[in-house]
């Protein structure tokens, strides 16, 4: 699952993207509005943490816009306003919102209780052939027996899933399923592939396009 922190102290967006990281999670990290602006248009988030309070702007007008365009991922606000009139000013945009200071594994369990609403409201399930992909209970059944898929493995498969039957660039799936602040090296998501490949057993169906990238059919 994939998270969005928008907070302009550096220190404490290293900190908080380091404890969520721990958790499992994938994580950009961005200063200011318009960097939020420029990652959601490139990433579908599960769940995005916002400081209220940034130099570029009031945080909570710029959720209220988004959310006026029928944007609706999870958003949890981060603020030194701890009034009861800031509080419920903050959620009637936001799905939640946390006082500052705050304990770090408060914030990681608020975030993963977001992650797994924002679940909730988009569960798919993606089928090719044989194959099952349920994304909201992250499950993958193949010939209806459970496979067990590593985290990085599951999330390649979702990128090519939800893509099929179009090729899926290698650069795209690295970028929708590693963080920007992690260095990929050049044989990561070979290995990956390869893993992912093996556990989904004959016929193979995730086909390599020599060159581009790879995609999900049944042409193995």
């Amino acid at each position: 699952m994939r998270v969005l922190v928008v907070e302009d102290n550096h220190d404490l967006r290293v900190a908080v993207i380091a404890s969520l990281r721990k958790a499992g999670l994938v994580l950009d990290g961005v200063a200011d509005l318009p960097a939020a602006d420029a990652a959601l248009g490139l990433h579908h988030y599960h769940c995005t943490v916002f400081d209220r309070a940034l130099p570029s702007g009031d945080a909570l007008e710029y959720v209220a816009a988004r959310r006026g365009a029928g944007w609706s991922a999870p958003v949890l606000f981060l603020t030194g306003r701890s009034g009861v009139v800031d509080r419920v000013e903050g959620l009637r945009h936001a799905d939640d919102y946390l006082s500052k200071p705050f304990a770090m594994p408060e914030l990681v369990a608020r975030v993963r209780n977001l992650c797994r609403r924002g679940d909730r409201v988009t569960a798919t399930v993606l089928r090719c052939e044989d194959l099952e992909v349920d994304l909201g209970r992250r499950a993958v059944r193949r010939a209806g027996v459970l496979l067990t898929l590593g985290r990085k493995e599951f999330e390649v498969l979702e990128q090519l899933m939800i893509a099929q039957p179009s090729t899926v660039t290698r650069q795209a799936l690295v970028a929708g399923c590693w963080d920007e602040g992690t260095e990929v090296s050049s044989n990561v998501l070979d290995v990956t592939i390869a893993g992912l490949r093996r556990k989904l057993g004959d016929p193979p169906l995730v086909r390599t396009i020599r060159g581009v990238g790879y995609r999900v059919d049944t042409a193995g």
